[in-house]
């Protein structure tokens, strides 16, 4: 496996063993082990640092400590060149991480006035820093003789010559970056535990949400969705590369959904006043049948099918972003932070594992015997199940958070 990245080569690189450009040359299965088990994991244990957070630490030094200790994580994989050393070290780094993502938003909500309008406000510099990340490294250490395009990034060179070698830098700029990050956590505003709370185990009490017909409507649409989400990530590239698009010009057609998601997210308070959560919800589920129909629907011209990229604002923004607003409306404040690694379990854990499998099982049931997959049916099957997890949204959801107005559905 080759730390990462993508990009065209010469002839005579692609022609090299993957180990002699610099890469580890794991297989494709240790590879997809590393990256699916480690993340579900993560998140199956994310509640116990959410008990943490809810009963014992305050937020902000807990995530100082995982900032530091993921950081020294990052650090010392890049260093290492056996699967075994990857794989637990990339499962511990989860089991670290991934309880951050629902920190850093229960966080934000506990010190919000109107979190439905400040929220999508703090959230989109996510993603601006996931772009600025993806763009940024690969011009600066992965590239030369940089010159301007009309297409994102927008700046664009020579691949280095030791660009696979070069690629294990990003993990130990991850680090770098994450101690710097640790640092800022400590600055945040103080966010103590509920110590006095009646029910010592929160993550039980979060868990026992379930009980409310609309939190379990949301974590079974939830599930379904986080499921063809990540089929996106897994198909959307050689996909299109299968209708003619060209391998690079791959990744700046998917960046297109991530500028959209800045955009989206941008409208996503005044739009959850107005329309209310189950109808946001909806909107955010049913872009996932819409545009996996358009993928689906190979005859379409290459460009509209491109343009569709822009779906993926509204997949995510509405439908993600919404649930984290909509579960901290919904949790009582004592268990905020369990709530929301409750809702990662299913959206960062369970989804992304039942995906993997979906995945195999639509490649393999809609490949030909040439090795050809049929792409129409394995979008629309895509397209299917996201219109059943809209359907149920549209016929069961109900809000029944604590502050829910005239206008929420």
């Amino acid at each position: 496996m080759p730390y990462g990245g993508s990009g065209s080569r010469s002839c005579r690189a692609i022609s090299l063993p993957l180990r002699e450009r610099g890469g580890l040359a794991f297989t494709g299965w240790e590879t997809g082990l590393i990256l699916g088990l480690a993340g579900s994991i993560g998140a199956l244990t994310a509640p116990l640092v959410g008990q943490m957070a809810d009963r014992w630490f305050a937020t902000e030094r807990l995530m100082a400590v995982l900032a530091f200790a993921g950081g020294a994580i990052k650090i010392v994989t890049a260093y290492q060149t056996s699967f075994a050393a990857w794989l637990w070290l990339s499962v511990l780094y989860s089991v670290i991480y991934v309880p951050t993502l629902a920190l850093s938003n229960s966080l934000a909500f506990a010190h919000m006035r109107d979190p439905d309008r400040e929220f999508p406000v703090v959230r989109v510099w996510g993603t601006i820093g996931w772009i600025a990340v993806a763009w940024v490294f690969p011009m600066v250490w992965l590239q030369t003789g940089l010159h301007t395009t009309w297409k994102p990034p927008f700046l664009v060179g020579t691949e280095a010559a030791n660009v696979t070698h070069r690629l294990v830098d990003s993990l130990k700029g991850a680090g770098i970056l994450s101690v710097v990050y640790g640092l800022y956590c400590l600055t945040l505003p103080r966010t103590p535990p509920k110590r006095e709370a009646p029910d010592p185990f929160a993550a039980l009490k979060a868990f026992r949400m379930c009980r409310l017909s609309s939190f379990a409507v949301l974590m079974g649409a939830g599930l379904v969705v986080a499921m063809v989400h990540n089929i996106y990530f897994m198909q959307t590239a050689p996909f299109l590369s299968s209708i003619g698009v060209r391998d690079s010009d791959i990744l700046p057609a998917m960046s297109l959904g991530q500028i959209a998601e800045i955009a989206v997210m941008a409208l996503l308070g005044p739009m959850l006043a107005r329309l209310g959560f189950r109808r946001v919800l909806t909107m955010g589920a049913a872009a996932y049948v819409l545009r996996y129909l358009v993928f689906g629907t190979t005859a379409l011209p290459v460009a509209l099918i491109v343009a569709s990229q822009a779906l993926h604002g509204f997949c995510y923004a509405c439908f993600f972003a919404a649930a984290y607003i909509y579960v901290d409306r919904l949790a009582e404040p004592d268990v905020r932070h369990s709530a929301q690694t409750v809702l990662g379990i299913v959206l960062l854990g369970l989804g992304p594992v039942a995906g993997g499998a979906l995945n195999g099982a639509l490649a393999q049931a809609f490949t030909g015997a040439g090795g050809t997959v049929n792409y129409t049916g394995f979008w629309y099957t895509a397209a299917g199940l996201s219109f059943a997890a809209t359907l149920a949204l549209v016929l069961v959801f109900r809000d029944q958070s604590k502050r829910a107005g005239a206008a929420a559905g």
